[in-house]
C-alpha cells in the first residue's frame, strides 16, 4: 500500500453516539501525528434514533470519497444494524475502477462482501478506532507500519488447525450474523472454493445454531474450501456449551479444514484480513 496522505472517515452503520466525541477527536490526532489527514463524512453522529442519515446519504458520502483523488484510503468507524441498507445506491463501476481500500469491521461486513460480489476487489476487515482503544500502543505500531511502510504487520495473523492442515481460496464472509443478512441478495458471494472467515460479537448458543443452520441450508458447507474461526466475544465470555468449535464440527463435518485465530474479531488487539484476497 501507498503512502496515504488522506484518508476518509465514514459511518455507513449505525451513526455514533455523541460521547464518542472525544474518542474520536483522539482518533484524528493520533492520525494527524502520523501524518495522515482524516477528512470526516458529514453523517457521523445519531441525528434521528440510530441513523446519522438515511440510506442514500449515506452512500453518497462514500462515493464522494471514492470520487476524491485525494482521498487514498476509507475507512468506517461504526458497527451495527444498517450498512446493508446503502448497498443498492453504491457506484460498483466507480469502486471497480478505483484503487482504494475500504476498511470496516461488524456490520460493515455486509458492504465488504457486497463490494467483492459486484466488483471483485478486495477489502479489510478492520476496525480503525482500535487505534485509540485498549491495545493501542500495538496497534498504532502495526497500523503505522502496514499503512505507511508497506510492511505487513496488521495482517500477519497466527492460526491453528483443527483439522486438516491445509486451506486455500479467496476469503468471504466476517461477522456470522451480517455476513448472512446478504443471503439470497445479489451482494452475496459465491461461495465455491472460498475460504469462509467467521467470527462474531454477540449471540449465544441458540443464535449461532440458527445461523449455523442456514448456512447449512445455502449449501455452504460443501461448497467451501475451508472454514476459518476468529472470535465468538459473547460465547467466549459466558463459556457457552456448547462452544463454537464444537458447533461448527457438527455442522462441516469431519473433512472440510478448519482452522482458528485469536486475531480476528471484535477484540481491541484484533489485526485485520482481507476480504476477497487468496489466502493460503
Amino acid at each position: 500500500m501507498c503512502r496515504i496522505d488522506k484518508i476518509g472517515i465514514v459511518c455507513c452503520s449505525n451513526g455514533q453516539k455523541k460521547e464518542n466525541a472525544e474518542q474520536l477527536d483522539v482518533l484524528a490526532q493520533t492520525l494527524e501525528d502520523m501524518g495522515i489527514a482524516p477528512v470526516f463524512s458529514p453523517y457521523i453522529y445519531e441525528k434521528d434514533s440510530v441513523y446519522a442519515a438515511d440510506a442514500q446519504q449515506r452512500a453518497q458520502v462514500l462515493m464522494d470519497f471514492y470520487a476524491d483523488d485525494e482521498i487514498k484510503g476509507i475507512f468506517d468507524i461504526s458497527g451495527g444494524d444498517l450498512a446493508n441498507g446503502i448497498l443498492p445506491y453504491l457506484d460498483y463501476d466507480l469502486i471497480a475502477r478505483s484503487e482504494k481500500l475500504f476498511w470496516g469491521y461488524s456490520d460493515l461486513t455486509s458492504v465488504i462482501n457486497g463490494i467483492y460480489t459486484k466488483t471483485g476487489k478486495a477489502s479489510v476487515l478492520y476496525q480503525i478506532r482500535n487505534l485509540v482503544a485498549d491495545d493501542s500502543k500495538q496497534q498504532i505500531t502495526d497500523f503505522r507500519n502496514t499503512v505507511l511502510d508497506n510492511k505487513t504487520d496488521l495482517f500477519d495473523i497466527t492460526y491453528d488447525f483443527l483439522q486438516g492442515s491445509e486451506m486455500q481460496g479467496i476469503v468471504v464472509g466476517g461477522n456470522i450474523r451480517c455476513f448472512l443478512k446478504l443471503a439470497g441478495t445479489e451482494y452475496f458471494p459465491d461461495l465455491n472454493g472460498k475460504v469462509l472467515l467467521l467470527e462474531s460479537y454477540s449471540g449465544g448458543v441458540a443464535q449461532m445454531e440458527a445461523y449455523l443452520s442456514q448456512l447449512q441450508q445455502l449449501g455452504a458447507f460443501k461448497k467451501v474450501s475451508g472454514i476459518l474461526l476468529g472470535t465468538f466475544t459473547q460465547m467466549e465470555k459466558t463459556n457457552s456449551v456448547p462452544d463454537i468449535v464444537t458447533m461448527v464440527k457438527r455442522f462441516a463435518g469431519d473433512s472440510l479444514p478448519i482452522a482458528v485465530t485469536r486475531n480476528v474479531g471484535h477484540g481491541f488487539d484484533s489485526k485485520a484480513i482481507m476480504i476477497g484476497k487468496k489466502l493460503k
